[in-house]
């Protein structure tokens, strides 16, 4: 330790009201797109995290990296973030031949994605836990030490794949590295080598991955094609809407596409190629070529490695068809983008409406909207307005999953849950913003089977009437740092108490057991200041189901019903007296995939064509595993 150093810590003992307290944020260099990119694009940036001490490596409470190359079986020596000189300068600068970089970049990306979560639920975010696929009682200490995800584990060299995935059994997300092509590789070098950790479209898609699958149990469970496209799909879009808090990178795009952020492409530098000149083929010089808007573009430099003209995939790159939903409906990518594009068509349509009054008051001073190139002052103007509705839209689709069923998801139930939740945030709804999730959605054939009406009315979750369900006595929703173990013990035997007894009432079997894997204290700021405190719950009830009713011995797969409920923390009220009257809290929505009945007759023969399409009667059938998402083979080709 150094002498001053030491003489700092001995003032702080003697006078602690000098101590200094840590900053809330801490401040690290990245590439805003990926390497291939330069400086062109306003590529290198500075994010901001939130603050923590942090071991080498870096490792803090939520993630830490560890950089063993499995190629060349070494260790890289870890980066101390910590360290004063590397504070000073924000880290170290982009580099892509240094892997103390390499560990900067994947920390921050990964931070910065986890506080989005957060800051959009209202809770802090946990990883995977060991015992989702039974009782507590049926894990010990040291399994739940060995399966449970403490701490989630970033490897930025994991091997030499076009690949990156995340593994619950690794604890972690491995990333790859590869070669570019030596032929059509676009802004690399032929067979330079290309690390997907240093793509914040792929760390961010990746720790999405790992987010859903610590919040919500069984949606790595593909019980329909919808399952594992939503994980894709969503995944993708919270990378996507990342891009927009780039202000530098947003108003250089906006100023490029004259305020149409949906554009494909930028218009060149060179005013020569308006009259014609966009192609490389055509062009005389490279500011005449038309270069790829970024904004809209997912994971850029791996798909230009890999041989195609842009990026993996885009905002919008299923055009609004009602026919596409039925095609290729075992690939989840493919089948992902549609859900990524009825979003990001719900909110370049916002965007524009909110635009308006701001191109209109452009118009009015002489102002012409066929130009491309907008002046700076406007573009400033639109990149805040474009920011602010990106947040909006993340926010919204992250509070959807709470407000989603807990088992066999499918497009039509985030519909619901999008329109459920826009109604909280916005019950004015002043920009249309639910008019234009349900024309983005419809016009791609996305439709909820479960609403009898295609309108926001019938499409909204409805409320638990009063009376149906009665009040969860006892219940506990702490503080906004979390449930100490006491609390969570206490609340768990609660809610296991509480639906075992209406499990009738709940659209659940009387006959079959329930369990209660997640249950999450939420708190939210609403629009008019005021402090809202809910509970999420996921209850479940599973049961082995034949993949031949007149063949048991052909082995089975488990076929599961669940609710998602949203409790709200009760009102205080006072007597006349002004002493406080304890309220129970209050079942808000009640959100079923039955097991009982007609619609689970259905659900469990779809289930099971699926299963068996997937050739899933094969292989051991016991091991529940055997029926989850194998991220690994569902990123070979990403």
């Amino acid at each position: 330790m150094a002498k001053g150093e030491k003489n700092s810590i001995a003032r702080e003992k003697r006078y602690p009201w000098l101590k200094i307290p840590p900053p809330p944020v801490r401040a690290l260099q990245v590439y805003a797109i990926d390497p291939s990119t330069g400086n062109f694009q306003r590529n290198y940036m500075t994010v901001h995290v939130p603050w923590e001490p942090l071991e080498p490596g870096p490792t803090g409470r939520k993630i830490g990296v560890v950089d063993y190359d499995g190629v060349n079986k070494c260790y890289y020596p870890p980066i101390d973030l910590d360290d004063r000189l590397v504070l000073a300068n924000d880290g170290l600068n982009p580099s892509e031949s240094d892997p103390r970089f390499h560990q900067q970049m994947v920390y921050a990306i990964a931070s910065r994605t986890i506080a989005m979560f957060e800051t959009a639920l209202g809770r802090e975010i946990h990883w995977r836990r060991a015992d989702r696929f039974g009782g507590a009682a049926e894990y010990d200490d040291a399994l739940r030490k060995k399966d449970d995800i403490e701490i989630l584990k970033l490897y930025p060299h994991a091997m030499q794949e076009a690949n990156a995935y995340y593994s619950p059994e690794a604890h972690g997300i491995l990333f790859g590295y590869f070669t570019a092509n030596k032929t059509g590789q676009g802004r690399n070098l032929p067979g330079q080598r290309v690390f997907t950790c240093l793509s914040q479209d792929i760390i961010a898609h990746e720790v999405t991955h790992a987010v859903i699958d610590g919040i919500r149990t069984y949606f790595t469970e593909p019980t329909n094609p919808d399952v594992l496209a939503f994980h894709e799909g969503f995944a993708d879009l919270a990378a996507l809407f990342a891009h927009f808090s780039h202000k530098e990178a947003l108003t250089e795009a906006i100023r490029l596409t004259g305020g149409r952020l949906y554009q494909t492409t930028l218009t060149p530098v060179a005013p020569q190629a308006r009259s014609g000149f966009e192609t490389a083929a055509d062009a005389e010089i490279g500011a005449e070529v038309a270069r790829t808007n970024p904004l809209v573009q997912l994971a850029q430099q791996f798909g230009e490695a890999r041989g195609a003209e842009r990026g993996l995939r885009s905002a919008l790159g299923s055009k609004p068809n009602s026919d596409d939903i039925h095609k290729n409906v075992d690939e989840p990518h493919f089948r992902g983008s549609i859900l990524v594009a009825a979003v990001f068509d719900a909110y370049f349509s916002t965007y524009m409406r909110r635009a308006e009054p701001l191109f209109r008051v452009y118009r009015a001073g002489g102002g012409r909207m066929d130009d491309d190139d907008v002046p700076a002052p406007l573009a400033e103007l639109l990149a805040g307005c474009a920011a602010e509705t990106a947040k909006f839209f993340f926010r919204l689709c992250a509070r959807a999953i709470d407000y989603c069923p807990p088992v066999d998801l499918k497009f039509g139930d985030f519909l619901r849950a999008l329109i459920t939740v826009a109604k909280d945030l916005d019950p004015a709804d002043i920009d249309g913003i639910r008019d234009a999730l349900m024309e983005g959605f419809r016009q791609r054939g996305i439709y909820a089977e479960s609403a009898l009406f295609f309108s926001e009315g019938a499409l909204a979750w409805q409320r638990v009437p009063p009376g149906i369900l009665p009040p969860i006595e006892g219940l506990i929703f702490g503080n906004p740092n979390g449930l100490s173990s006491e609390e969570k013990d206490k609340d768990g035997d609660v809610l296991r108490a509480w639906a075992t007894r209406y499990r009738e009432a709940l659209g659940l079997d009387a006959k079959l057991p329930v369990t209660v894997p997640s249950f999450h204290p939420v708190f939210r700021t609403s629009d008019d200041g005021r402090l809202q405190v809910e509970m999420v719950v996921e209850i479940i009830q599973s049961r082995q189901a034949a993949f031949d009713p007149c063949v048991p011995a052909a082995g089975g797969f488990p076929f599961r019903g669940g609710v998602t409920l949203i409790v709200e923390a009760p009102e205080i009220k006072l007597d006349e007296k002004g002493r406080k009257i304890p309220q129970p809290p209050v079942v808000r929505f009640a959100i079923a995939k039955t097991n009982v009945g007609h619609e689970s007759k259905q659900r469990e023969d779809a289930q099971r064509d699926f299963a068996l399409s997937q050739g899933l009667a094969a292989g051991d059938t016991t091991n529940p595993s055997h029926f989850q998402a194998n991220f690994a083979l569902l990123h070979e080709e990403f």
